[in-house]
């Protein structure tokens, strides 16, 4: 998926759980609210592309129905398996790599996912190649050039230290090919590729239980590549994380930018 061949934020470690949980309390709301207005109901068939954890796909599920269907896809299915059932098929897919489905879908939705990819274009045509006319794309990536701190009120040495772990990160995201300002471009793509009645929103939370999950679970995916890049020391990253557990600073995402539009016809 990226220059090296890795993704950072691979699926196959214990802490990608944690994470997919953490971003299911706080960008599930806001995708919803956006899928919610397009008139999603009983028999839409939907793709949720690069789909990580179980908690969009059975939030499709619900509002889709039994006579509906939900093809949830990734290049690692693990998390993604225990939304499987009679409306969500799993299925292992490159969408970068590998054709789109030989079917047509009312929605496709991609969420964090082509900030990470090498390929993006190909990605990009793929999911508007698999909309049926008057389909709905939704994109929604990050852009963590946008608002890059981890603490944007920095008032102290733990939010300072914060920060530059954040940097640290931001650094190895952009070493395996992240594009850290992806985000800002969905609405031009949309319109670039064809698709109509696009608009476009962005979602930056700050000061939630789940950031603070959220920042516990990625620095400790990531500590080692931190470390051994000279972005923190082990002691550094063991007093973040205790300062994390101690609460009130207010930590943030990076914002996402959800840009959605309808394929003609």
């Amino acid at each position: 998926m990226t220059d090296d061949g890795g993704y950072l934020l691979d699926n196959a470690r214990a802490e990608a759980g944690v994470r997919f949980a953490a971003l299911s309390a706080i960008f599930d709301p806001p995708t919803f609210r956006r899928i919610d207005s397009f008139g999603i109901g009983p028999g839409w068939r939907c793709w949720e592309v690069g789909a990580g954890g179980p908690s969009v796909p059975r939030g499709l599920a619900e509002r889709v129905g039994p006579t509906g269907r939900v093809l949830a896809t990734d290049i690692d299915v693990s998390w993604t398996l225990d939304a499987a059932g009679p409306v969500v098929e799993v299925r292992r897919h490159d969408v970068a790599r590998s054709d789109p489905p030989d079917e047509a879908f009312d929605l496709v939705h991609a969420r964090l996912e082509l900030v990470h990819v090498a390929d993006r274009e190909r990605a990009l045509r793929s999911m508007i190649a698999a909309l049926k006319p008057g389909g709905r794309l939704l994109l929604e990536d990050a852009d963590p050039a946008l608002q890059p701190l981890s603490s944007p009120y920095e008032h102290g040495e733990r939010e300072r230290l914060a920060n530059r772990i954040r940097t640290g990160f931001r650094a190895m995201l952009a070493g395996r090919g992240a594009d850290l300002a992806y985000g800002r471009r969905l609405p031009g793509l949309l319109r670039a590729a064809g698709l109509v009645d696009v608009a476009a929103e962005a979602y930056f939370p700050i000061a939630s239980p789940a950031c603070d999950l959220l920042e516990t679970a990625t620095v400790a995916h990531i500590r080692d590549g931190l470390v051994a890049g000279g972005h923190a020391t082990e002691e550094e990253i063991e007093r973040h994380l205790a300062n994390v557990a101690a609460g009130g600073m207010d930590l943030a995402t990076a914002p996402m930018v959800s840009a959605w539009g309808r394929a003609p016809g």
